[in-house]
Parts: structure tokens; sequence; C-alpha cells
């Protein structure tokens, strides 16, 4: 372990974070300003492929209807997942603890704790719960998580473990969230389909 900050961080992930930032700096213009600008691009990407994923399923029965309706959730449920444990861990920002020039332009302040990363942990649940509604989006949504997640250590704001436990955390959220909304929604919308069917007039019927 090394000590940046408050925390100690793992040595190979600041071994890692540092060639990659090198790697970064040496890089064409043209490749940082695309890795620059991923990261914000591929989160909205990776959204509109929910919304597609979860409009497939608006169209289904009681199960993939809840399935659509939840969908929003299990990133909302990681995000906060996240901000909490950046408030437990209190790990220091690499960009000013490692002492890298980046490209991110500026560091985040003072504050704006590194563990986990909040843009890998959104990137991981919105693709995994993408996956869980259509396995076609889902496998085009799953790399572009990573590439979002990997744009944060080449821009210099994050380690390697910082997106890595971020990509792992929002998965884990919505792995296990998503099935646990579904179920009751998927419940209470069969019970409101029951409720509209027409009650048959028994007392209209021609007797035997």
């Amino acid at each position: 372990m090394a000590d940046y900050g408050s925390t100690d961080v793992p040595e190979i992930s600041a071994e890692w974070y540092r060639d990659i930032v090198d790697a970064a700096a040496g890089s064409p213009d043209p490749v940082r300003w695309f890795v620059g600008h991923a990261t914000e691009g591929v989160i909205l990407l990776l959204g509109a492929l929910l919304v597609v994923a979860a409009l497939r399923r608006l169209t289904g029965g009681p199960h993939d209807r809840a399935l659509a309706l939840v969908a929003p959730l299990p990133t909302l449920l990681a995000y906060a997942s996240s901000e909490w444990l950046k408030t437990v861990v209190d790990e220091d920002r690499p960009c000013r603890t490692v002492g890298r020039a980046i490209i991110a332009g500026t560091c985040p302040p003072p504050g704006d704790w590194s563990f986990p990363s909040n843009h890998a942990t959104l990137a991981g649940a919105l693709a995994i719960t993408t996956l869980l509604l259509s396995r076609r989006l889902g496998l085009v949504a799953l790399p572009l998580a990573v590439l979002a997640a990997f744009s944060r250590v080449f821009v210099g704001v994050h380690y390697p473990h910082d997106v890595a436990a971020g990509l792992l955390l929002g998965a884990l959220v919505a792995v296990v969230a998503t099935p646990l909304l579904a179920r009751p929604t998927a419940e209470a919308l069969r019970r409101r389909t029951d409720a509209r069917r027409p009650v048959p007039d028994l007392a209209s019927r021609p007797r035997p």
C-alpha cells in the first residue's frame, strides 16, 4: 500500500495510474480530445440505450412492463451508494497526490473524493440494467461502460481501482435491485389488469 492523502492506495493502482496518465500526456491531440470528452457522451449514450431497451419492454406482459418502469431506479440507487461510499472512504484524488500532469484541465476540488468513481458507477449500472432488459443492446452497452470508466483514469482524475470499484458497484446494484423492484411492480400491474376485466353478467345468461 502507498499512502496518498487520507487513505492507503494499492501500489499497483498508483503505478498503473502513473503509466496511463504519462501515456495520455504523450498521446496525439485528437486522442486526448476524444477521451477527454468521452465520459459524458458515453454516459448519455448508455442512458439512451437503456431508454430504447425499456421502450421495447413496454409492449410486453406485466413482467416486461415492470422491468421498463423500474429501469431508471437501479442507476439512481447505485449513484446514491457511490456518494455514500465516498464519504466513508475519503480517498483523495490522484491528481492532487501523485504529482502528474493531467489532461482533464483542472483537478476536482478538495472534498470531492475519488473512491469509487461516480461516472464508472453510473456506467456499470446503466450497462447491466440495459443487459437485463435487452441482451443485444446490453452487449453494446458493456464495452461503452468500460470506455467511460477508463476515460476517468486517462484524464487523470481517478485511480484504476476507483473505476473498477465503480463498475462493480453499479453492476451489483443493477443485478440485485432490478428484479427486486420489478417483482412487486409486475404483481401490481397484474392486479390492475385483473381489476379492469369485465365481470360476466350471470343473471343475463339463459337458463338451461
